[in-house]
């Protein structure tokens, strides 16, 4: 990947809580099919499971994403500079049912050498594979006022687990 450099996933610079829940991320999939999708996101985060280095998202039934995620086995989290506020706005209150958020932002599409799609004006791309889906469930929440607060409808995220394997940094 040109102006890329290809980096351990422990070398990653920067304050994860800040780039996930203020800066957000595009989540981003390409179904069975090979079309692309994307939306933006402030829930997730990365970390060690099952021995391998993880990143984990989540995502709506109701979003158009979902399919996506559903169906494809590799994603990518793609984190950007402060200049791109509009655009992530843009690809979190638009749905690619009715528009290509990917052409109205005019972002760049580039794949990673693991097959996934990720935007070349990202700062950072974690490329990843996934490794367990799971809907959240009303019974599992220990405290229930997290689920009357973020669920008042019962629209549950599916949580997604995937493994890092490539970490691309803007050189």
């Amino acid at each position: 990947m040109n102006g890329y450099k290809k980096i351990a996933p422990e070398a990653v610079s920067g304050n994860t809580f800040n780039m996930i829940g203020r800066e957000w991320m595009l989540v981003t999939a390409t179904d069975s099919e090979g079309k692309v999708n994307t939306m933006t996101a402030s829930w997730g985060g990365v970390g060690v499971l099952w021995n391998r280095n993880v990143a984990f998202v989540f995502v709506r039934p109701q979003r158009y994403t979902f399919g996506f995620t559903e169906s494809g086995e590799r994603a990518t989290l793609s984190f950007f500079r402060g200049g791109y506020k509009k655009e992530m706005g843009y690809c979190g209150s638009k749905s690619g049912r009715d528009t290509d958020k990917i052409a109205d932002t005019g972002l760049s599409p580039v794949v990673t050498d693991e097959g996934a799609t990720g935007f070349s004006e990202a700062k950072l791309i974690l490329s990843c594979r996934k490794l367990y889906a799971e809907p959240l469930k009303k019974s599992a929440f220990a405290d229930a006022g997290v689920c009357a607060e973020c669920y008042p409808a019962e629209d549950f995220h599916t949580m997604y687990v995937y493994e890092i394997e490539g970490v691309y940094e803007k050189e």
